[in-house]
Parts: C-alpha cells; sequence; structure tokens
C-alpha cells in the first residue's frame, strides 16, 4: 500500500483486514511504501520468509512496477522466496465497488447523477492508468447509459475539477464523482473541491475488493514454485 498519514486511511484498511480475514481465514499484514507506522510498518519490515505479497494498488504505476517488486526481489534468497501477485488493476470487482459506493453517494447527498466523473490517482508511466481506463469502461457498462469520463489526481489528465467543469459546460446538472482511490488521502481531501453534487468514498473495505485480495492470495498459493510457507502479507 502506498501509505497516508489521514488517520481514515488506517480505519479503511484495518477494515478491509478484517474482512479479508473472515473470509478466508488469513489475516493480512499491512505494509507500507510512505508513511509507515508501528502499526503498519514499512513493506520490507513486513515481510516474512515465503510471504505472499498482493499489492494494494488500483494501477500500475512505479510503485507497483518499481518500488514493490525490488522490495520483493530483497527477500528472494534461499528460502526466503516472497511471492508477488498481480495488484487489483482493472478487475471487474473494482468496478463493482465503484458503482455501489457511488449509489451511497447518491443516496447520501439526495442526487441521482446523470453524468460522472471517475477520479484516479493517475500515473506518468506507461501503462499506469489503464487500470483507470478499464475501470472507466466498467463503470458505463453497469450504469447503462449514464455517461462516465476518467479524470486523474496527479500525473495526467483532465483533472478531476476540469472533468467536472466539462461536463456542466456539456449540460449535465448532476455531477457524481466515483473516487478509483483505495483509502482516504489526500487526493480524497481534494475531491471534496472539484465542483461535484458529490464525492464517493474510497474503496478499499468494500466487501469485493477484499474477495479479490484473498482470490489473489490463493491464486499465488496454487501457483508452481509458489510461496513456501501460506501466509498472506498486503502491500
Amino acid at each position: 500500500m502506498h501509505g497516508s498519514a489521514l488517520p481514515g486511511a488506517a480505519l479503511t484498511l484495518r477494515r478491509l483486514c478484517d474482512q479479508v480475514e473472515g473470509l478466508g481465514g488469513v489475516r493480512p499484514a499491512l505494509g507500507h511504501l510512505d508513511h509507515p507506522s508501528p502499526a503498519s510498518p514499512a513493506l520490507a519490515g513486513a515481510l516474512r520468509d515465503g510471504a505472499v505479497v498482493v499489492p494494494l494498488l488500483l494501477g500500475d504505476g512505479y510503485h507497483r512496477t518499481v518500488d514493490i517488486p525490488a522490495v520483493v526481489r530483497s527477500h528472494g534468497g534461499p528460502g526466503r522466496g516472497c511471492v508477488l501477485t498481480d495488484g487489483l488493476s482493472g478487475d471487474r470487482a473494482v468496478a463493482l465497488a465503484l458503482r455501489d459506493r457511488l449509489y451511497e453517494a447518491e443516496q447520501e447527498a439526495g442526487v441521482e447523477a446523470d453524468a460522472v466523473v471517475l477520479a484516479a490517482a493517475g500515473s506518468s508511466r506507461p501503462r499506469g492508468n489503464d487500470g483507470a481506463r478499464v475501470a472507466v469502461r466498467q463503470l458505463r457498462g453497469l450504469l447503462r447509459g449514464i455517461p462516465v469520463c476518467g479524470a486523474y489526481c496527479s500525473s495526467g489528465g483532465p483533472t478531476v475539477p476540469e472533468a467536472v467543469a466539462r461536463l456542466r459546460a456539456a449540460g449535465y446538472r448532476r455531477v457524481v464523482v466515483a473516487a478509483h482511490l483505495l483509502a482516504p488521502g489526500r487526493f480524497t481531501v481534494a475531491l471534496a473541491e472539484a465542483g461535484a453534487d458529490a464525492v464517493a468514498d474510497p474503496i478499499a473495505d468494500h466487501p469485493d475488493i477484499a474477495a479479490l485480495v484473498l482470490r489473489r492470495y490463493e491464486t499465488a498459493l496454487r501457483r508452481p514454485g509458489g510461496p513456501a510457507v501460506p501466509l498472506g502479507a498486503a502491500a
């Protein structure tokens, strides 16, 4: 996980861990790339021999393709081999969680969206935003006729305020932001100022995300040459 200093991030991820444990009987050990704490240490400090590392990332940017693999490789000596799974990018479970959070935001705000902005973190890496693009297409299909456009909180365009403004200029009156983000952080704080009628919550503690994390873990256990011990670590 990238990590955040906001207290809400830790609570959200704790709920995710609770759900994964409830579904599969294995308790993920959280490790952060940024903002580690005694409860959630840096990724390298969270790894144990034979661990399965499930990147809690919705994109395939620098953290997913460079930082995390480097840490995992450093724990790849004899008898220690950790296994790195795919991230969460592009899976249909993400779109389903986005849809449910969107509906919750609509109900809370008392609006029914006539247009949606999917707000992703953004990446400058080649193909780093592919997961967000897939999520836009999948969410558009789930919402059946409601336009969904992608926007980015950093490293890409349009920005979320720009996307909201464009939809307003095109005549849409009830614009809601779907947060393609896992946990509260500086990006979710910024979304509140984007000019939308409602902003959905992040999705890490949605049951479909917990089930996806567990699927990544169980797939790694079945893989030839998988981990020496069935031990989960979510990073």
